[in-house]
């Protein structure tokens, strides 16, 4: 065996020693040029808001504007306000209930302190039964669902419930005589769909009018709705009610059409997001009713201005997801203002702290609606706005 000197040793150190170094100057100047690094790094004096929602699949057109939206408003936030500055982590869960959850430990691992989302019910519902456990503040943009929120205090919606849709609707076609008979067409295996249908035809009932056909399906990928159109054209209905998505109402309008079949088609907010499709016919749309929070082509000042800076970044107009994103983004900021969270608060003390907030204190106007209010159960106070689309765009009815 060798007898190493022991100025030999120190020299291997130094040697070791400068190998280390060398490598460290190297991945650092890697992830300075590298465009997947955060705009800010963990332990950095930012509030972090977390976000999960669709950014891949079949629904990713949700996500990716709840996402887009978020962005814009963290932002806005950043460069107006040097003393308080948002981060904002947004991950796929590609509407899919198990990723969502895998999503959410991510989020966990990286210090999330505010939850966006999660975008779809789903996966919603999955991720809140974590963040009720775990104490962080969730606040959905669109997850409509009352099984939400149930049962879980800090989980709050900005969006619509289902059961709030279903009613205002029956109550606003009854109340302006939109139709004689009407029917519905909804997917009886999706959650979203039968809340507002249950509770549509509740409140139709109650105004001494029925349904005169319901028309289901079970896939929101259905590409044949000829048994659903003539049942309803054969009953007569002169307008068809269809609490959906807007991929299959897309369908439904264009096979109407085939048909000769011209009701007044109304819609809900699932169904924002038709004319954007690619290779949709927007003259197929012409008179579609619907139920949104929010109207691209709005007057209102703060609308122009979102919609302009969406565009110019995004290269599209956007639909109520994005908006609604984009108030939850501010609703976190007038909490964190009115209650001194700051990048060291705690989620726990940041989600009790918000809790009371959104329940005792929160007047909030945003892009989808003025002196918005949450009640104890989650859910928001805010009016609907029914729009028909005309000449490709929204118009106030």
């Amino acid at each position: 065996m060798k007898t190493v000197r022991a100025h030999g040793v120190k020299g291997m150190l130094k040697r070791a020693l400068a190998v280390v170094m060398a490598g460290t100057m190297v991945l650092s100047m890697a992830a300075c040029g590298s465009e997947a690094e955060p705009a800010a790094e963990s332990g950095s004096a930012t509030v972090k808001i977390g976000g999960i929602g669709p950014l891949t699949g079949s629904a990713a057109v949700y996500g990716n504007a709840v996402y887009h939206g978020a962005q814009i408003a963290v932002d806005e936030i950043n460069a107006k306000d040097p003393n308080f500055q948002f981060e904002l982590n947004f991950q796929d869960d590609e509407n899919d209930a198990e990723k969502a959850v895998n999503a959410y430990q991510k989020l966990k691992d990286w210090g999330v302190q505010l939850l966006l989302g999660t975008v779809t019910t789903t996966p919603c519902v999955a991720v809140s039964a974590e963040t009720f456990a775990d104490r962080v503040f969730e606040l959905t943009p669109s997850a409509s669902s009352t099984d939400v929120t149930k049962g879980k205090d800090n989980v709050f919606q900005l969006c619509f419930t289902d059961p709030n849709q279903g009613t205002t609707a029956a109550k606003y076609l009854v109340d302006n005589n939109l139709g004689e008979k009407i029917a519905v067409i909804y997917n009886n295996a999706d959650a979203y769909s039968t809340g507002i249908y249950n509770a549509f035809t509740a409140e139709l009932k109650k105004s001494g009018k029925d349904v005169v056909y319901t028309g289901t399906f079970s896939s929101d990928d259905n590409a044949d709705f000829s048994v659903q159109l003539t049942g309803a054209q054969s009953a007569g209905a002169d307008l068809v009610f269809m609490p959906i998505y807007y991929t299959p109402a897309s369908m439904i309008l264009a096979q109407a059409s085939k048909m000769n079949y011209a009701p007044t088609f109304f819609g809900v907010d699932g169904m924002d997001g038709i004319l954007a499709m690619e290779g949709f016919n927007k003259d197929l749309a012409e008179n579609l009713m619907l139920m949104t929070p929010f109207n691209p082509w709005s007057k209102d000042e703060k609308v122009a201005a979102f919609v302009k800076t969406y565009e110019e970044k995004y290269g599209e107009t956007p639909n109520q997801f994005a908006a609604d994103a984009y108030d939850v983004v501010y609703a976190f900021y007038a909490a964190c203002q009115a209650k001194g969270v700051t990048a060291e608060t705690p989620a726990s003390d940041a989600c009790e702290a918000f809790v009371e907030y959104f329940t005792t204190e929160a007047k909030f106007d945003g892009l989808t609606g003025k002196g918005m209010t949450w009640g104890t159960n989650g859910e928001v106070s805010k009016d609907p706005v029914v729009c028909v689309i005309q000449g490709g765009i929204y118009v106030d009815r």
